[in-house]
C-alpha cells in the first residue's frame, strides 16, 4: 500500500482535543505521525491540504445502500461512492433489505461485496425479528457473527410489548445494542406531523405522541432487562426529555437525529412538496429548536443523514402516496457545519457528532480496526476526511453521486467540500 502525507492542513481529533496545523502521515494503514514531518519517503504520495481541515472519517448510522434488493440498478456501487464523496469512511446499513438482513448468508454477501469496492466500511444492522414481521426473534448470535453490529425493526414498530421484552432479554444477555426508532404502531400511521398544517392540507398526522409513548415502553422494558438501546432519529422536544430522565437514571441510552430534522420544520412541505415526505416527518419549530439544542448540549450523540435514495417514480406522486425518503450521505457534513455555524456550536462540536459520537454509540471493542473509529491519533486506522469549510458549493441533482436525487435542500447553497476520502490508508475519494 503506497504511503501517503497529508501536509499543511488544520488537523482536528475531537477525541483527544487536538486542533493544530500539522502533517499526517499514513503507512501500511495506520496513522503513523502527527506534527512536522520529514521530506516524505520515496514513493509516498503527496495531499496538499493547505487551507483544509483533517478531520477522523466520518461514521453515518442511517445510510441505505438498497442492496440485497436492487443488484440490477448497481445502487451498492453508486451508493457507496456517494458515501465516500461526502467524507463518511463507515456507515451502518439499517435492515430493511429485499431480502431482509435476517439470515448470516445475506449479511456476509452484502458485506463482502462492499469490501470489494474498497471504498466505505459497511456495518449492517440484523433484523430484531424474522423478515421484520414482529413475531420470532432472529437467531442473534449467528447474525453477530456474519458481521452484524446490532439489531433492529428500521421503519417497522413492533406489533406486540411481549416480543420487545424477550428481544431485549436476549440481547441483554449477549451485550448487543437493540437499535429502534420510537414510534407507536398504531398512532405512526399518519404522513406529516400533526398540528395545524396538516389539518389545513388535509394530510393525516401522526401526534407527538406516537414517539413518546414508543420511548415510554422501551425505557420501561430496559429497567426491567439492562438492555443497551438506541434510539434512531428523533424528532420532538417531548422525545429528547425522556431521553435525558432516562439518562439521569443511568439507563443505557443513546441517540440520534437526521439533518433534515435540525434544519427543516412542517411548513418546508410548501405545497405538498414530496421530496420533503419523510420518516420521521418533519414537526414544529420548537421541536427543530429542541433538536439543535440537544446536539449541541450532549443529549444527542449522533447526526446521521438518514440516506433513502428513492427513485423518480417513488417521488412524483401525489404527497401521502410517494415514498418516504431522501438523498443524504452527500450533505451530511455541510449540514453539520451550516448548524454549528448558526447555533454558535462550533467546528469541534460539529466534527464530535460525526465522527466521535457515532463511534461511542457502535461501541465496538477490541485491538482492532473497529477500536479506533472515530479518531485521528498516531496509531489509529487512517481513516480520514480532508475538507475545505471556506468551499460553498450548491444541492443539485448533477451535483449528487447517488442514484437517489430527491432532497428537500434542493437548490441550497452550503458550506464545506470534501477533497479527499482516505479509507484504510487507501484514497477513496479525491486526492
Amino acid at each position: 500500500m503506497t504511503p501517503l502525507l497529508i501536509q499543511c492542513g488544520r488537523v482536528i481529533d475531537p477525541a483527544s482535543g487536538f486542533d493544530q496545523i500539522a502533517d499526517v502521515a499514513v503507512c501500511d494503514g495506520r496513522v503513523v505521525g502527527i506534527g512536522p514531518q520529514s521530506p516524505p519517503p520515496e514513493g509516498a504520495r503527496v495531499v496538499d491540504a493547505a487551507g483544509c481541515i483533517v478531520a477522523p472519517g466520518l461514521v453515518d448510522l442511517a445510510v441505505r445502500l438498497r442492496e440485497p434488493g436492487h443488484e440490477h440498478a448497481r445502487m451498492l456501487e453508486s451508493e457507496m461512492a456517494a458515501t465516500v464523496a461526502g467524507g463518511v469512511t463507515s456507515l451502518v446499513c439499517p435492515p430493511d433489505t429485499e431480502p431482509v438482513l435476517d439470515e448470516p448468508g445475506l449479511v456476509e454477501m452484502l458485506t463482502f461485496r462492499a469490501q470489494k469496492l474498497h471504498q466505505a466500511r459497511v456495518l449492517p444492522l440484523g433484523a430484531l425479528t424474522r423478515g421484520l414481521q414482529g413475531e420470532v426473534l432472529t437467531e442473534m448470535v449467528q447474525l453477530t457473527q456474519a458481521g452484524c453490529i446490532g439489531f433492529g425493526q428500521a421503519e417497522v414498530p413492533l406489533r406486540s410489548t411481549q416480543v420487545l421484552l424477550r428481544a431485549l432479554q436476549y440481547a441483554s444477555t449477549f451485550g448487543y445494542t437493540v437499535w429502534l426508532r420510537p414510534q407507536d404502531r398504531d398512532l405512526g400511521t399518519g404522513v406529516v406531523a400533526s398540528g395545524p398544517l396538516a389539518t389545513r392540507m388535509g394530510l393525516s398526522g401522526i401526534p407527538v405522541a406516537a414517539e413518546t409513548i414508543a420511548i415510554h415502553t422501551i425505557v420501561e422494558l430496559m429497567r426491567a432487562t439492562g438492555a443497551r438501546v438506541h434510539l434512531c432519529r428523533l424528532s420532538s422536544a417531548a422525545g429528547l426529555a425522556l431521553v435525558r430522565q432516562a439518562r439521569a437514571e443511568g439507563l443505557a441510552l443513546s441517540c440520534d437525529v437526521s439533518i433534515h430534522s435540525l434544519h427543516l420544520t412542517d411548513t418546508d412541505i410548501g405545497f405538498f412538496d414530496s421530496r420533503a415526505r419523510l420518516d420521521p416527518p418533519l414537526r414544529q419549530q420548537r421541536d427543530r429548536d429542541a433538536i439543535r439544542a440537544a446536539l449541541a448540549d450532549g443529549t444527542v450523540d449522533a447526526l446521521v443523514s438518514d440516506h433513502c435514495p428513492v427513485t423518480e417514480d417513488g417521488k412524483t406522486l401525489p404527497f401521502a402516496e410517494s415514498e418516504p425518503g431522501a438523498t443524504g450521505v452527500e450533505l451530511l457534513l455541510s449540514l453539520a457545519l451550516k448548524w454549528a455555524g448558526a447555533s454558535g456550536a462550533g467546528l469541534r462540536r460539529a466534527l464530535e457528532v460525526l465522527t466521535t459520537g457515532p463511534a461511542r454509540v457502535l461501541g465496538l471493542q477490541g485491538e482492532g480496526v473497529a477500536a479506533s473509529l472515530g479518531r485521528l491519533a498516531p496509531g489509529s486506522v487512517a481513516d480520514l476526511c480532508v475538507f475545505d469549510p471556506a468551499a460553498d458549493w450548491t444541492v443539485t441533482a448533477q451535483a449528487l453521486r447517488s442514484q437517489g436525487k430527491h432532497t428537500p435542500f434542493g437548490g441550497y447553497e452550503l458550506p464545506g467540500r470534501v477533497r479527499c476520502t482516505v479509507v484504510g490508508g487507501r484514497i477513496a475519494f479525491g486526492g
